[in-house]
């Protein structure tokens, strides 16, 4: 045993002794490296006054960058922004990122949208941060819904699970004023291409005429939708144009209705149409896909969604899935749409001429959209049985209710107690299906 005991004592002498001597040639190699690190630190560093330190911090500072705006620049994308861009670029989108947050804020021109757009401009002009770039916020925003046109799909489906399909049904004709309201999208085209071509002010090709030109329909998701598809580089100028329409809805249109009709078409008295029941509201959106699948495939992205949103609220099984779709899903969507939409709100890619002219003929767009859906409904009156009051063609662009809300209201002007509501709700949600297919149209066109 003593032997034994001998031997494991001897065993355990060696382990320690191992132990110490790798422990201590370990700690001989690594107080070497760093020793000659804290020489080569103490050899790099070179103290600075109070002064000094000021000027650096002053250097990496937003101010400084604009004050003082450099060559070689880049932008979020890598792309070399000018010193103009750098500069009084920013202060200009600045004033104008502020102007939207008073129309939003303070006039409530489509405050759910503009005000996150704005946001997303005025933080896409913050210098340095680059947060448009593929690790930034607004860029991972942007990449993520946007530039594969996903948040577009989903907000179509949160409007087609909020609308009512009952005023169109009860009357099919009023289809024809959602349709007429169109031409603004096709003649805007037609403009956009003719104003590149021959007054050398812009320089569009056909892709972007036709991206500009859906701004005519007056839907905000439609626009941002063939905009990602046909002109990226031009997203933010167009949705900006578009919803900016769509605010301004009670400014653009009643001159137009007015000019355009007498006193006495504005005070016609529509009868009430029949009701609709149940199950000719759970068809339609599945007549309406079929439609689609036989003769407009390209538009199957976004009737699609807005088909399964309403199909899914007439169907009332899934009442918890249509709320989701009204509230929540719509709402998460909105505010990621709009910061997105506002990342592209950079000065050096919306302060120049094709946006200046994007906005001009998106007015016009607008403008001779509502100018068509009023005429047609004029010509409509002449042969119909019951009465139509040419104001409710105004309503078929596809600015939902605000253009039916218009509608009424300068009705209501010209003979208190006429309600027109529901009679433009018709043609406002036909509005929303013609932009669909004029977008499908353009897609197929440019594939």
């Amino acid at each position: 045993m003593k032997l034994k005991h001998l031997l494991l004592s001897m065993l355990f002498a060696m382990m320690a002794v191992t132990s110490t001597v790798q422990a201590s040639g370990h700690d001989t190699v690594d107080t070497q490296p760093t020793q000659v690190e804290k020489a080569k630190n103490n050899q790099e560093y070179t103290s600075k006054s109070i002064s000094q330190l000021l000027e650096s911090f002053f250097q990496t500072t937003g101010l400084n960058a604009m004050l003082h705006p450099k060559e070689g620049v880049k932008n979020g994308q890598g792309v070399e922004m000018s010193l103009f861009s750098q500069g009084w670029g920013r202060l200009i989108m600045f004033i104008i990122i502020f102007l939207l947050f008073y129309l939003a804020i303070a006039k409530g021109f489509e405050p759910l949208l503009l005000l996150p757009i704005a946001f997303g401009g005025l933080l896409a002009n913050i210098p340095i941060a680059n947060m448009t770039g593929p690790h930034g916020m607004l860029g991972i925003i942007y990449d993520m819904g946007i530039a594969n046109e996903f948040f577009p799909l989903l907000i179509f489906m949160g409007v087609g699970a909020m609308t009512d399909f009952g005023p169109l049904l009860s009357n099919p004709k009023t289809a024809l004023l959602g349709g007429a309201a169109q031409f603004g999208i096709f003649g805007s085209l037609v403009g956009a291409a003719a104003l590149s071509q021959y007054t050398g002010m812009v320089d569009f090709t056909l892709k972007q005429s036709a991206a500009i030109s859906i701004i005519g329909g007056a839907d905000g998701p439609t626009s941002i939708f063939i905009a990602s598809a046909l002109a990226p580089e031009l997203l933010g100028a167009i949705a900006v144009a578009a919803y900016s329409y769509m605010a301004l809805v009670p400014v653009i249109q009643p001159p137009i209705m007015k000019a355009l009709t007498t006193e006495e078409e504005r005070r016609i008295v529509m009868k009430n149409t029949r009701k609709v029941n149940s199950l000719e509201k759970l068809i339609f959106p599945l007549i309406v896909i079929v439609m689609i699948i036989l003769i407009l495939p390209d538009a199957a992205p976004l009737m699609g969604s807005f088909a399964f949103g309403n199909f899914a609220k007439e169907s009332g099984v899934v009442d918890r899935l249509s709320n989701e779709m009204q509230n929540s899903l719509i709402n998460v969507v909105t505010i990621f749409l709009g910061l997105g939409v506002g990342s592209k709100l950079a000065s050096d890619s919306f302060l120049v001429a094709e946006t200046m002219g994007i906005m001009v003929i998106g007015l016009l767009a607008f403008a001779a959209g509502t100018a068509a859906g009023v005429l047609m409904a004029k010509l409509m009156n002449k042969f119909s049985k019951e009465p139509i009051n040419p104001l409710i063609g105004a309503a078929g662009v596809s600015a939902v209710p605000m253009a039916a809300r218009v509608v009424s209201k300068v009705g209501s002007e010209a003979k208190p107690g006429n309600i027109l509501l529901m009679h433009a709700m018709g043609p406002n949600v036909a509005g929303v299906i013609g932009s669909a297919v004029a977008a499908g149209v353009l897609l197929s066109i440019f594939k």
